[in-house]
C-alpha cells in the first residue's frame, strides 16, 4: 500500500513505546499496510491473510489505539504543514458530503433515539474518546447510513474529515468543518485556519453561512437556491441584491467530488463495516494520507 518513499515519510511520525514498560511495537510497516489493505478491501479484520499482515489482532489493536490518541490526525497535520510551507496547498477550498451505508455489523450496537447526529472529528478525539453518543449513524432516506463531510482544497486533497449521522444536513455542517482546518507552520506564526474561498453547492446556501464566511473575510462561491431567489424577485426593491457569485470558479468544485470517488475505491469506506465511529473515521483519515503522499508534487 506504501512505496518506500511514501513510507520514509509518515515513519518518523508513528509513536513508539520502546523504553516503557510495554511490549516495544514491532513491524510498524506490516501492521499498518494491514490496515490500509483492509479498508481497500472491506473484509473483516479476522480475515487479514495472517502470512502477509501477521495476526489479525494485532492489526485491529493498533488501528484502534491509533484513532483513540489522534495519530492519524497529527501525521496527517503534520502532512499539510509540510505541504502549506512548500506552498502547494491551494486554498481555494471545495467543500461536501457523501453517504456511506452502514452495514449490518456497524449497526448492532445500542443507539440512543436521539443524538445520532452528533459529529467526529479530530478536535473531540480528547474528549469522551471521541466517539459521539450515536456512534455516527444516523437514518436517512437510505436507511442507517453515516455522512462524510469533507473540506479539500483546489485539487481535491483533504484538508478536513468529520463524520456525523446520515441524517445530518449538510449546511449545517459547514462552520464545524471549517472549524476542523488547522495546518500549523513549519516555522514561527499562528496556524492557517482561514481559506481565501469557499466553493460549495445550494445545500449551503443559507444566510447564516454567508453570514459567517462574511464575518471570517473568506469568499463565499455559493450558490442560490431557486427558493430564495422567488422570495428575492417578490419583495421587489425590498429583496436586495442578489449575493456575489462567481460561476467561472464555481465550475471548480468538482474536486471534492472527484476526492470522495477517490476514496470510496475503499470498499471499506464506501460501506461503513464499523461500529465505531472513530475507528471508521480513522480509515478515512489513512485514506486522506495517502492521497496526500501520492499528489505532494502537485501545484495549486
Amino acid at each position: 500500500m506504501f512505496t518506500d518513499e511514501q513510507w520514509a515519510r509518515i515513519e518518523p511520525l508513528l509513536p513508539s513505546n520502546v523504553g516503557r514498560p510495554a511490549r516495544p511495537f514491532g513491524e510498524h510497516r506490516r501492521v499498518v499496510d494491514g490496515m490500509a489493505y483492509r479498508y481497500r478491501t472491506g473484509i473483516p479484520w479476522r480475515d487479514l491473510p495472517v502470512e502477509v499482515f501477521g495476526p489479525w489482532q494485532t492489526v485491529w489493536k493498533r488501528h484502534r489505539r491509533y484513532a483513540q490518541d489522534g495519530t492519524w490526525d497529527r501525521i496527517l497535520t503534520e502532512i499539510l504543514a509540510q505541504a502549506d510551507a512548500a506552498g502547494t496547498i491551494d486554498w481555494k477550498i471545495s467543500v461536501d458530503a457523501t453517504i456511506s451505508r452502514a452495514h449490518q455489523h456497524a449497526t448492532n450496537t445500542t443507539r440512543p433515539d436521539q443524538d445520532t447526529g452528533a459529529s467526529s472529528n479530530h478536535k473531540n478525539l480528547a474528549s469522551n474518546g471521541g466517539e459521539p453518543a450515536g456512534h455516527g449513524i444516523g437514518r436517512s432516506r437510505g436507511g442507517l447510513t453515516t455522512t462524510i463531510h469533507r473540506a479539500v482544497d483546489g485539487k481535491g486533497r483533504p484538508l478536513a474529515n468529520i463524520v456525523s449521522g446520515g441524517q445530518r444536513n449538510d449546511g449545517v455542517m459547514l462552520a464545524e468543518v471549517l472549524a476542523d482546518i488547522d495546518v500549523p507552520r513549519v516555522g514561527a506564526g499562528r496556524p492557517r485556519t482561514r481559506p481565501d474561498a469557499v466553493l460549495a453547492d445550494k445545500a449551503y446556501a443559507t444566510g447564516v453561512n454567508r453570514e459567517m464566511l462574511r464575518e471570517r473575510s473568506i469568499r463565499a462561491v455559493i450558490p442560490e437556491k431557486s427558493s430564495q431567489i422567488n422570495a428575492r424577485k417578490k419583495r421587489g426593491s425590498n429583496g436586495g441584491r442578489p449575493p456575489a457569485f462567481d460561476a467561472e470558479l464555481y465550475k471548480d468544485r468538482n474536486v471534492v467530488e472527484r476526492s470522495f470517488s477517490w476514496s470510496k475505491q475503499w470498499r471499506g469506506l464506501a460501506t461503513r463495516y464499523d461500529k465505531l465511529a472513530i475507528t471508521y473515521r480513522a480509515g478515512v483519515t489513512l485514506n486522506a494520507i495517502l492521497n496526500w503522499l501520492q499528489r505532494l508534487g502537485d501545484t495549486p
